[in-house]
Protein backbone atom coordinates (compact mmCIF):
# COMPACT_ATOMS: atom_id res chain seq x y z
CA UNK A 1 0.00 0.00 0.00
CA UNK A 2 2.87 2.41 0.94
CA UNK A 3 5.51 1.68 -1.31
CA UNK A 4 4.26 2.61 -5.11
CA UNK A 5 6.45 0.60 -7.48
CA UNK A 6 7.60 2.04 -10.81
CA UNK A 7 5.35 0.92 -13.05
CA UNK A 8 3.59 2.99 -15.69
CA UNK A 9 1.84 2.40 -19.59
CA UNK A 10 2.93 4.49 -21.99
CA UNK A 11 0.81 5.45 -25.58
CA UNK A 12 1.05 8.82 -27.98
CA UNK A 13 4.45 8.69 -29.84
CA UNK A 14 7.47 6.91 -28.91
CA UNK A 15 9.65 9.13 -26.69
CA UNK A 16 12.63 9.42 -29.30
CA UNK A 17 9.97 10.66 -31.94
CA UNK A 18 8.17 13.28 -29.55
CA UNK A 19 8.97 16.71 -28.59
CA UNK A 20 6.13 16.83 -25.87
CA UNK A 21 5.39 14.37 -23.27
CA UNK A 22 2.68 14.35 -20.55
CA UNK A 23 2.26 12.42 -17.55
CA UNK A 24 -1.40 10.89 -16.33
CA UNK A 25 -2.08 10.53 -12.87
CA UNK A 26 -5.20 8.31 -11.99
CA UNK A 27 -7.92 8.73 -9.30
CA UNK A 28 -8.71 6.63 -6.40
CA UNK A 29 -9.63 3.49 -7.51
CA UNK A 30 -8.81 3.98 -10.92
CA UNK A 31 -5.77 2.59 -13.25
CA UNK A 32 -3.38 3.74 -15.83
CA UNK A 33 -5.90 2.55 -18.22
CA UNK A 34 -8.31 4.20 -16.96
CA UNK A 35 -6.70 7.96 -17.19
CA UNK A 36 -4.78 7.11 -20.33
CA UNK A 37 -8.14 6.81 -22.39
CA UNK A 38 -8.48 10.41 -21.98
CA UNK A 39 -6.34 11.02 -25.28
CA UNK A 40 -9.06 9.74 -26.93
CA UNK A 41 -10.99 13.26 -26.08
CA UNK A 42 -7.75 15.26 -25.11
CA UNK A 43 -5.37 16.75 -27.87
CA UNK A 44 -2.44 14.64 -27.05
CA UNK A 45 -1.86 13.70 -30.54
CA UNK A 46 1.94 14.69 -30.90
CA UNK A 47 3.15 13.87 -27.40
CA UNK A 48 4.50 10.53 -25.76
CA UNK A 49 1.70 9.73 -23.13
CA UNK A 50 2.91 8.20 -19.55
CA UNK A 51 0.68 6.95 -17.38
CA UNK A 52 1.91 5.52 -13.56
CA UNK A 53 -0.30 3.02 -12.01
CA UNK A 54 -0.49 3.58 -8.14
CA UNK A 55 -0.31 0.50 -5.68
CA UNK A 56 -3.57 -0.94 -4.77
CA UNK A 57 -5.17 2.13 -7.34
CA UNK A 58 -4.60 4.56 -4.23
CA UNK A 59 -1.88 7.23 -4.46
CA UNK A 60 -2.35 7.55 -0.69
CA UNK A 61 -4.94 5.93 1.62
CA UNK A 62 -7.22 8.49 3.00
CA UNK A 63 -8.60 12.19 2.00
CA UNK A 64 -6.21 14.69 0.65
CA UNK A 65 -7.39 17.01 3.64
CA UNK A 66 -6.43 14.77 6.24
CA UNK A 67 -3.50 15.07 7.96
CA UNK A 68 -0.22 14.84 6.17
CA UNK A 69 1.48 12.26 8.51
CA UNK A 70 -1.58 10.39 8.15
CA UNK A 71 -0.97 9.63 4.23
CA UNK A 72 2.50 8.98 5.15
CA UNK A 73 4.44 7.54 3.66
CA UNK A 74 2.22 6.61 0.38
CA UNK A 75 2.25 10.04 -0.55
CA UNK A 76 6.52 10.43 -0.39
CA UNK A 77 6.32 7.14 -2.47
CA UNK A 78 4.07 8.58 -5.13
CA UNK A 79 6.27 12.19 -5.27
CA UNK A 80 8.87 10.32 -5.66
CA UNK A 81 7.32 8.03 -8.30
CA UNK A 82 6.18 10.87 -10.48
CA UNK A 83 9.73 12.89 -9.74
CA UNK A 84 11.15 9.40 -11.13
CA UNK A 85 8.87 9.70 -14.56
CA UNK A 86 9.88 13.10 -14.94
CA UNK A 87 13.49 12.45 -14.71
CA UNK A 88 13.24 9.49 -17.65
CA UNK A 89 11.23 11.94 -20.00
CA UNK A 90 14.15 14.54 -19.44
CA UNK A 91 16.64 11.97 -19.62
CA UNK A 92 15.16 11.06 -23.42
CA UNK A 93 15.71 14.70 -24.05
CA UNK A 94 12.46 16.14 -23.85
CA UNK A 95 12.97 19.52 -21.37
CA UNK A 96 10.33 20.59 -18.71
CA UNK A 97 8.51 23.23 -20.58
CA UNK A 98 7.68 20.75 -22.97
CA UNK A 99 6.31 18.08 -20.23
CA UNK A 100 2.57 18.36 -19.47
CA UNK A 101 0.58 16.83 -15.99
CA UNK A 102 -3.08 15.81 -16.64
CA UNK A 103 -4.78 13.98 -13.60
CA UNK A 104 -8.27 13.48 -12.20
CA UNK A 105 -9.40 14.18 -8.20
CA UNK A 106 -6.94 11.81 -6.23
CA UNK A 107 -4.59 12.35 -9.35
CA UNK A 108 -5.45 15.84 -9.85
CA UNK A 109 -4.51 16.66 -6.16
CA UNK A 110 -1.00 14.37 -6.68
CA UNK A 111 -0.11 16.35 -10.07
CA UNK A 112 -0.69 19.40 -8.09
CA UNK A 113 1.57 18.69 -5.38
CA UNK A 114 4.29 17.27 -6.89
CA UNK A 115 4.55 20.32 -9.16
CA UNK A 116 4.02 22.79 -6.55
CA UNK A 117 7.09 21.14 -4.22
CA UNK A 118 8.80 21.16 -7.93
CA UNK A 119 8.00 24.29 -9.54
CA UNK A 120 9.13 25.45 -12.74
CA UNK A 121 8.28 26.37 -16.38
CA UNK A 122 6.24 23.62 -17.52
CA UNK A 123 4.30 23.31 -20.44
CA UNK A 124 0.50 23.06 -18.57
CA UNK A 125 -0.61 21.34 -15.56
CA UNK A 126 -4.25 19.97 -15.45
CA UNK A 127 -6.04 19.07 -12.24
CA UNK A 128 -9.30 18.19 -12.96
CA UNK A 129 -11.02 18.15 -9.64
CA UNK A 130 -8.36 18.59 -7.12
CA UNK A 131 -6.53 20.46 -4.64
CA UNK A 132 -3.01 20.61 -2.90
CA UNK A 133 -2.29 18.21 -0.18
CA UNK A 134 -3.14 18.37 3.69
CA UNK A 135 -5.10 19.30 6.02
CA UNK A 136 -3.57 22.57 6.17
CA UNK A 137 -1.17 23.57 3.57
CA UNK A 138 2.58 23.61 4.15
CA UNK A 139 3.69 26.66 1.97
CA UNK A 140 7.05 25.98 2.80
CA UNK A 141 6.95 22.82 0.82
CA UNK A 142 6.52 24.47 -2.53
CA UNK A 143 9.89 25.99 -4.15
CA UNK A 144 10.24 26.99 -7.45
CA UNK A 145 9.32 29.55 -9.80
CA UNK A 146 6.46 28.58 -12.58
CA UNK A 147 7.72 31.02 -14.90
CA UNK A 148 3.65 31.54 -16.22
CA UNK A 149 2.78 28.05 -16.77
CA UNK A 150 -1.05 27.62 -17.32
CA UNK A 151 -2.77 26.22 -14.62
CA UNK A 152 -5.99 24.28 -14.93
CA UNK A 153 -8.36 23.44 -12.01
CA UNK A 154 -11.36 22.89 -11.68
CA UNK A 155 -14.02 21.37 -9.30
CA UNK A 156 -17.52 20.86 -8.26
CA UNK A 157 -19.80 23.22 -5.82
CA UNK A 158 -20.24 20.98 -4.21
CA UNK A 159 -18.13 18.63 -4.68
CA UNK A 160 -18.14 15.11 -2.25
CA UNK A 161 -13.90 14.90 -2.43
CA UNK A 162 -12.66 18.55 -3.15
CA UNK A 163 -14.10 21.66 -1.66
CA UNK A 164 -14.24 24.91 -3.26
CA UNK A 165 -12.51 26.33 -1.19
CA UNK A 166 -9.22 24.09 -1.30
CA UNK A 167 -9.43 24.72 -5.13
CA UNK A 168 -9.44 28.52 -3.77
CA UNK A 169 -6.38 28.68 -1.56
CA UNK A 170 -4.44 25.71 -4.33
CA UNK A 171 -4.63 28.57 -6.50
CA UNK A 172 -3.75 31.35 -4.56
CA UNK A 173 -0.65 29.44 -4.00
CA UNK A 174 0.20 28.56 -7.41
CA UNK A 175 -0.63 32.05 -8.63
CA UNK A 176 2.50 33.56 -5.46
CA UNK A 177 4.37 30.99 -7.59
CA UNK A 178 4.38 33.24 -10.96
CA UNK A 179 1.72 30.09 -12.29
CA UNK A 180 -1.13 31.13 -14.73
CA UNK A 181 -4.10 29.61 -12.74
CA UNK A 182 -7.35 29.30 -14.58
CA UNK A 183 -9.77 28.06 -11.81
CA UNK A 184 -13.12 27.10 -12.74
CA UNK A 185 -16.06 25.95 -10.67
CA UNK A 186 -19.23 23.89 -11.87
CA UNK A 187 -22.53 24.22 -10.06
CA UNK A 188 -23.74 20.76 -9.20
CA UNK A 189 -21.45 18.83 -11.29
CA UNK A 190 -21.08 15.11 -10.28
CA UNK A 191 -17.47 13.81 -8.78
CA UNK A 192 -16.64 13.63 -12.92
CA UNK A 193 -14.69 14.69 -15.56
CA UNK A 194 -17.15 16.87 -17.70
CA UNK A 195 -17.29 17.87 -21.54
CA UNK A 196 -16.89 21.19 -20.64
CA UNK A 197 -14.31 20.76 -19.03
CA UNK A 198 -12.12 18.47 -21.89
CA UNK A 199 -13.33 21.60 -24.54
CA UNK A 200 -11.71 24.20 -21.61
CA UNK A 201 -8.42 22.38 -21.23
CA UNK A 202 -8.39 21.37 -25.43
CA UNK A 203 -8.94 25.32 -26.15
CA UNK A 204 -6.45 26.49 -23.82
CA UNK A 205 -3.42 24.84 -22.30
CA UNK A 206 -3.55 22.14 -25.02
CA UNK A 207 -4.66 24.38 -28.21
CA UNK A 208 -0.89 24.37 -29.51
CA UNK A 209 -0.31 20.71 -29.65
Amino acid sequence: MYTHSKQFITSGLPIQQAKKAVIMLHGRGGTAADIIALQNVLKLDEMAIYAPQATNHSWYPYSFMAPAEENQPALDSALALVGGVVAEIEAAGIPADQIYFAGFSQGACLTLEYTARNARRYGGIIAFTGGLIGKELVTNHYKGDFKQTPVFISTGNPDPHVPVSRVQESATVLEDMNATVNQVIYPDRPHTISAGEIQLVNNTILKQL
